[in-house]
C-alpha cells in the first residue's frame, strides 16, 4: 500500500487543496490561478501544481487528509480552508452543482 505522507507547510496544503477543487470543473481558469496565488506564495503554486497533476483523485484526497491530521489542524483551521474553498467557486459569481457537491463532500471529510 502507497504512503500518503507529505512534508507540506500549511501553506502548500492550502495550494493542494484549492488547486484540488479547481478540478471540479476539469480546466483551471486565469482567475483561479490569481486567488490561488493570492493566498500563497507562486513558487508554491508551481511547486504543487506539479505535484497534483501526477495525482488521481484517491491520492489526492488521502493526501490531504493525512496532511490535515499530520499538522494538527482543528476545526476553526479547517473552517478557514472552507471559506477560502467558498472564496474560489463563488469568484465568477456562480456556485454550480458540481461546486456545491464537492464543497458538501470536502466538508464532511474533513470535519
Amino acid at each position: 500500500m502507497k504512503d500518503f505522507t507529505t512534508d507540506w507547510t500549511p501553506d502548500e496544503l492550502k495550494a493542494y487543496l484549492l488547486l484540488y477543487c479547481t478540478h471540479c470543473h476539469i480546466e483551471e481558469t486565469d482567475e483561479d490561478k490569481e486567488l490561488i496565488i493570492s493566498k500563497v506564495d507562486k513558487d508554491i503554486y508551481k511547486r504543487i501544481h506539479k505535484e497534483i497533476d501526477k495525482d488521481n483523485d484517491y491520492q489526492s484526497l488521502e493526501k490531504i487528509l493525512n496532511t490535515i491530521q499530520r499538522l494538527g489542524y482543528t476545526h476553526d483551521d479547517i473552517e478557514v480552508l472552507i471559506q477560502d474553498i467558498k472564496e474560489l467557486f463563488l469568484q465568477d459569481g456562480e456556485f454550480d452543482t458540481l461546486e456545491q457537491n464537492m464543497l458538501r463532500q470536502l466538508k464532511h471529510l474533513l470535519n
